[in-house]
């Protein structure tokens, strides 16, 4: 390797570790979260932990869609930042703003009149719904606020501030953890809430999360969250956005309702293989934030370099963050691996879901290497060189052709122990490896997808 070749590798690893550091942060402050749900709920009881993990599973779904929105966002971003063009970065949340809050007002809607069938879906335990509806009644001021903040984020993280973006986050995550101890334990007068107090923490933190959010825009030049943003119109940009953000809004709603599944396969197979899951997510939730986070960070450098038409310099740095997405794959699983013995330790449950709790971890250890691999190439290269078809399609296959029927078919028809079940949930990352590898090295999504004529006279523009 030249001087030059060394360079460039150096530079794009230094880049990559400028945006990975407040990336993780971020990730790591949203497992704390999530941990510190599962930790005072542990001291209120198994059915607490057990219809919050079922109930939350919206909170997920309802991510995937504010993810899939913001990565078609990211995708337009992350290139015109790397061109240079400003104004089509506002036109481009604009766009993303409009299907965040009509999503957002329709889970909001029916969480708060509707919890109950909400929960239904999950779980036939009377208990398990009833505790779940309440913590979605309160949830639904969480999910008016979360659409808008969400886009409003992706657009920062696209353009290389992340560090906002991480700032932001410790104050919403570092008020919902202490909120979490006030509203569960009733601790200075407050009322002591249980399930329902976890809720109200979540939705306060988050309002005040968009208040920051408000008073960041406040004093940036160029990209505000501006609600004049929504009615910005560009049909060129419409229709890019569309075209790369259904297929990827797709791919994380197909992702995400479908492992869904896997909380209502394991939820009818009683409350102990629910409550183990419960803490095996939250553990994995960690073991997975700096595989996760090199996803992300590479995803916005090489759409930026993408933007800047150095093709083969994108290709190259594909390369290099394959390679560090194996790494830390690798430490994810070993992370949890050693994290184990104190998971069984801490836990305050029953023997047999003790018993599921330790072999599920177990399967965790090497299950991180496949999300690690399958998300930086499908969520972060591919995303970054406009191609979101691949991964619609191939989750989509993986999923509900081969992960979800297997699941069901196991533990209904065949009837399989909890465990065997469980198991052949978790090959479905592997499965895909051969197709998403294939891709990748085909080169085929590597593609510069800004456009020179988007605000000309005779393009089809007509901005308010």
């Amino acid at each position: 390797m030249n001087k030059k070749q060394s360079g460039e590798k150096n530079g794009f690893y230094s880049h990559i570790f400028k945006l990975v550091v407040p990336i993780v942060i971020q990730n790591l402050l949203s497992a704390a979260v999530s941990s510190a749900d599962v930790v005072m709920l542990n001291y209120v009881g198994q059915s607490s932990i057990s219809a919050v993990s079922l109930a939350a599973q919206y909170a997920s779904i309802l991510f995937m869609v504010y993810y899939g929105l913001g990565t078609g966002a990211t995708m337009l971003s992350a290139q015109y930042y790397g061109k240079g063009d400003m104004r089509a970065i506002r036109v481009v949340e604009g766009i993303a703003l409009r299907f965040s809050v009509l999503i957002s007002l329709l889970f909001a809607g029916m969480a708060f009149f509707a919890p109950h069938l909400m929960m239904k879906l999950f779980t036939n335990d009377p208990e398990l719904i009833e505790l779940g509806s309440t913590y979605l009644r309160y949830m639904s001021v969480t999910y008016l606020c979360w659409g808008v903040i969400e886009v409003y984020l992706s657009i920062l993280r696209s353009i290389g501030r992340v560090t906002v973006s991480m700032v932001l986050n410790i104050m919403a995550f570092s008020l919902n953890i202490i909120l979490n101890a006030v509203f569960i334990f009733g601790l200075f007068g407050a009322p002591k809430m249980g399930v329902a107090g976890v809720a109200l923490a979540t939705a306060s933190s988050r309002v005040i999360e968009l208040a920051g959010c408000i008073l960041v825009s406040l004093f940036s030049k160029d990209i505000k969250l501006n609600p004049a943003y929504i009615f910005l119109r560009n049909k060129l940009l419409f229709q890019d956005f569309i075209r790369l953000s259904l297929p990827a809004l797709g791919n994380d709603i197909s992702w995400g309702v479908a492992f869904s599944m896997y909380s209502v396969i394991l939820g009818h197979l009683g409350t102990d293989a629910v409550a183990a899951n419960s803490l095996v997510i939250v553990v994995r939730n960690f073991g997975t934030v700096l595989c996760f986070g090199v996803a992300s960070a590479g995803g916005i450098l090489l759409g930026q370099v993408i933007g800047e038409n150095r093709l083969e310099d994108a290709r190259k740095n594909a390369s290099q963050l394959m390679k560090l997405t194996v790494l830390t794959g690798a430490i994810g699983g070993l992370l949890i691996l050693i994290v184990t013995p104190f998971v069984l330790d801490y836990a305050s449950l029953s023997d047999t879901a003790m018993h599921y709790l330790k072999y599920m971890l177990l399967i965790n250890t090497y299950y991180v290497m496949g999300a690690a691999v399958n998300t930086t190439l499908i969520a972060g290269v591919f995303r970054a060189g406009g191609d979101s078809r691949f991964g619609f399609i191939c989750d989509t296959i993986d999923m509900w052709v081969y992960a979800v029927p297997l699941g069901f078919f196991s533990a209904f028809v065949l009837k399989l122990p909890v465990m065997w079940v469980y198991f052949l949930l978790c090959t479905d990352e592997f499965v895909k490896w051969p197709w998403v590898l294939k891709h990748y090295k085909s080169g085929k999504w590597l593609k510069n997808i800004t456009r020179d004529d988007l605000f000309d006279d005779a393009s089809p523009d007509a901005s308010v």
